[in-house]
């Protein structure tokens, strides 16, 4: 709160002032996608010889030839490349968005059993088929904004038919809610956790979140009713079972009867799911949901205000229990730091809000942004030194987060 009370100081500016700070905001961040962001992936990550994209440069810059392929970086290439050929219309996004689609629809997409495997070698062969709900949530993210730009029918059927795989196998009927993952035939999956750092439950925050990203993309494409009533039922999932009513903090992992029994504090999550959530709510046309939801918003957002420095920056997670932070500044938290809380300015007039997504936005490009060889630093800590032991791009880092902030500010923008 100390935070926005200097932020609240910062902005009382003239109106004058904000308009300089939205105009500064708009031009670099889109200077930073078109001439750093995406012609890294496009320069850097393309595979001629095996075809789609190559599965890892470390964080000293070296290009892993022979690293296997996940599923979750190409389907976020794909939306990333889509949404910014329907954005600024250039042939080469259109390009590379093309090259993602053909590859997750070839070879991440399992014609036997339907889904996407979760991993593949380096020459495009499976190594990991599982069925990771959160990787088919990225899939149909990807191929609707695609269908959005293009008008393509192949990429939308395709995401109709994950779509309907995932409501097949994954949703609970008796209980409410997504399963976490399955085999390569659909059976339910002893370790289901997304990655070493989870843990083992069958519903995860993480999970629905981006269920709800992309059902709602696929919404604006097709306003299918089934679609319509499960968009909704994932808000009120949100809304019901993952919010947490004392501390508007996100609770994690959960049972299959939505009992949680960890307390884990992951900023970059709440502030990402306030946006998010809002945007869902939005797009469905709901004026009771959208009244539901627009107080939990701005309340999600100031929670996640707790991990917020004094530079804009925002922390990684807090453990109560242990009264344990990790203080990393990550890339893609800055990320979301900035779109939620530019969110909470353009909707709600929050102009302290703005103060926070512009000076966070100042810290990624001091700190952050890799100005000799391209793309975003995966972290850098509090006394900001730059964290090269993790990936320049890989199996979970992308140029979705980092490229969507961009994209969002700049249509955010130009729609005023």
């Amino acid at each position: 709160m100390k935070v926005r009370c200097f932020m609240k100081l910062l902005m009382k500016k003239e109106k004058k002032q904000m308009n300089k700070i939205t105009e500064d905001l708009q031009n670099e961040v889109q200077w930073e996608l078109e001439n750093n962001i995406l012609p890294f992936w496009m320069n850097r990550m393309i595979d001629n010889e095996y075809g789609g994209f190559h599965g890892q440069i470390t964080g000293n810059g070296q290009r892993v030839v022979h690293a296997p392929k996940g599923a979750i970086l190409n389907a976020r290439i794909l939306w990333t490349f889509s949404a910014a050929y329907r954005l600024l219309r250039k042939p080469e996004y259109l390009e590379t968005a093309t090259r993602a689609k053909r590859y997750l629809i070839d070879k991440f997409y399992d014609q036997e059993f339907e889904g996407i495997y979760w991993e593949l070698d380096y020459t495009g062969q499976p190594v990991q088929t599982k069925k990771q709900i959160y990787a088919l949530g990225f899939a149909i993210y990807g191929l609707s904004e695609y269908n959005r730009a293009t008008g393509d029918k192949e990429a939308l059927d395709y995401a109709i038919r994950l779509f309907k795989a995932i409501e097949q196998y994954s949703f609970d009927p008796e209980k409410n809610g997504y399963m976490e993952a399955f085999t390569k035939d659909w059976k339910l999956i002893e370790d289901m956790r997304l990655s070493d750092k989870d843990e083992n439950e069958k519903k995860t925050m993480n999970t629905h979140l981006h269920i709800l990203e992309p059902y709602t993309n696929l919404y604006r494409v097709w306003k299918d009713e089934h679609l319509k009533k499960q968009l909704r039922n994932l808000i009120l999932i949100f809304t019901d079972k993952i919010l947490d009513h004392r501390t508007y903090h996100l609770n994690l992992f959960f049972n299959e009867d939505w009992e949680s029994k960890y307390r884990i504090i992951s900023y970059g999550h709440d502030i990402e799911a306030s946006w998010l959530l809002h945007e869902a709510a939005i797009e469905l046309g709901n004026n009771e949901i959208l009244q539901k939801v627009e107080p939990l918003v701005q309340k999600i957002a100031i929670a996640a205000e707790d991990g917020l420095l004094a530079n804009g920056s925002l922390i990684y997670e807090y453990h109560p229990d242990e009264k344990k932070a990790d203080t990393d500044l990550h890339w893609w938290v800055q990320a979301e730091n900035v779109v939620g809380h530019f969110n909470l300015y353009q909707h709600f007039g929050d102009e302290p809000a703005l103060g926070t997504a512009y000076t966070c936005w100042k810290f990624i490009q001091r700190y952050l942004i890799d100005k000799e060889q391209g793309e975003w630093h995966w972290s850098v800590s509090l006394d900001h030194e730059i964290n090269r032991e993790d990936d320049k791009a890989g199996f979970w880092k992308c140029p979705y987060h980092n490229g969507r902030m961009c994209m969002e500010i700049i249509e955010r923008l130009a729609g005023e």
